[in-house]
């Protein structure tokens, strides 16, 4: 499923959220103006209702996925860090006064697949937004001493992160189920990679050159603007930013072709995980099968799924399950986790996981919940966009993985077009013994 924020409260599908001009069979209801500059970069400029608001969002495809050498993994992430360290012409403390003056909401995620640089500023706040953000994408500057400054707070960082169960166990997961492509290792790297990277100052410049060029890299404005200046802005602050020339060779992941099953034993007192995974395959717009997987997902596993109420209502057995696969550049992985009561029940918990997915090979799901899960993904979807921060990055979702926001309307067309053949026929394709992998943890004096 794309990464939807459900935290959203309210829904808005009346005609304040939808303008005249939208086409009503789509899904996403404001117009995206496309321009591409002649260096390769992208500007999606999305006029919306928030007077005197602007979201400004740098979307630049380069990820985990894109850390293809060995010992060189946490690259995509440490730019995150690193391009906060500044420019010649905006330093570090001059970038952050302007930013706070401008009263802006700034910050940065990386994924597997690509990192987001975001804003969120007044209307007024146009030209220098564009200025600053120009700047430090063009001519980032940092010194070794800054490099392995920032390099020891990366490893701090994941020792922070993988001090929690959860963390640990879907690394383990990744690891364990991936034995060629790039999503073997999570988005902050491999540890003995993130111990050597102080050492690698060098790299991070190589890498900063491949991937942070125009051709990589969208703009995506929402809100309150004129879109001839927005325009005007971009090409003469963006204008003379060079090409790049790097070509990304990702490796490709071989079909598994036998259960993998790891346990984790854990130091700390914490109530015992089961996490399993399925491969599955890359996001498309085109293909039925993994929307099909997403909404089998919902089926199987939401909490109105007949294996929720069983587990967690009812026998009380787990504190909680879910499941779902996101969305991926390339085939990635359908999980199932969830937090067991006691440790004798593991075995109980996940035969049960197995018999919900064996049922549903051959029996056919209840056609009102399908429906109603269609539905669901739908209203989930309009759900989130109620500002204009939220409307960017789902727009920015859909770069990542295509490089063409209409991916969008395209995709939702393809759920509404799931079948309950599609149901049964994923679950026998992706779901069988051979391609799972289970990863258990628990307490070392757990029961």
């Amino acid at each position: 499923m794309p990464r939807i924020f459900f935290f959203v409260l309210a829904l808005f599908v009346g005609a304040a959220l939808v303008p005249q001009h939208a086409k009503t069979a789509d899904i996403f209801p404001y117009n995206i103006k496309k321009v591409v500059l002649d260096n390769g970069l992208t500007v999606l400029a999305v006029p919306y209702g928030s007077p005197g608001l602007i979201a400004y969002y740098s979307v630049v495809r380069a990820g985990s996925r894109n850390e293809v050498e060995p010992g060189h993994s946490g690259f995509a992430h440490f730019f995150e860090h690193m391009m906060f360290r500044g420019t010649d012409r905006y330093p570090t403390d001059k970038y952050n006064d302007i930013l706070k003056l401008l009263g802006a909401d700034s910050n940065a995620f990386t994924t597997d697949d690509w990192t987001c640089y975001h804003n969120v500023a007044s209307a007024d706040a146009l030209e220098t937004i564009i200025d600053i953000e120009s700047d430090r994408f063009m001519n980032l500057k940092y010194s070794e001493p800054d490099f392995k400054t920032e390099a020891g707070a990366i490893f701090g960082e994941y020792n922070k992160n993988y001090s929690m169960p959860y963390m640990t166990m879907f690394e383990k997961l990744q690891d364990s189920a991936f034995t060629t492509h790039t999503y073997k290792h999570t988005t902050m790297g491999f540890l003995k990679d993130i111990e050597d990277m102080p050492n690698q100052y060098d790299y991070s410049l190589k890498f900063f050159d491949r991937f942070y060029r125009p051709e990589n890299v969208t703009i995506i404005v929402v809100g309150d603007f004129n879109e001839k200046n927005l325009i005007s802005l971009v090409k003469k602050y963006y204008g003379k930013w060079q090409r790049g020339s790097y070509q990304l060779q990702v490796p490709l992941e071989p079909p598994q072709t036998a259960e993998k099953v790891v346990h984790v034993p854990w130091k700390n007192k914490t109530l015992p995980y089961l996490l399993l995974g399925y491969h599955v395959p890359a996001f498309s717009d085109a293909n039925i099968d993994k929307p099909a997987i997403d909404v089998f997902g919902q089926l199987l596993f939401s909490q109105s799924s007949p294996l929720y109420q069983s587990l967690v209502v009812e026998k009380q057995l787990v504190e909680f399950i879910s499941g779902g696969a996101e969305d991926h550049r390339d085939p990635g992985l359908f999980t199932v986790v969830s937090r067991i009561k006691d440790k004798k029940n593991i075995e109980v918990v996940r035969d049960a996981i197995y018999t919900a997915l064996e049922q549903a090979k051959t029996k056919p799901i209840d056609p009102k919940r399908l429906a109603d899960v269609k539905s669901h993904i739908r209203y989930s979807f309009a759900m989130q966009l109620d500002k204009p921060g939220n409307v960017a990055v789902t727009v920015g979702t859909y770069i990542a993985m295509t490089g063409n926001a209409e991916s969008m309307n395209k995709v939702y067309g393809l759920y509404d077009k799931v079948t309950l053949e599609d149901i049964m026929r994923v679950a026998n394709k992706y779901f069988g013994k051979d391609n799972t992998t289970v990863v258990t943890l628990s307490s070392e004096d757990a029961k």
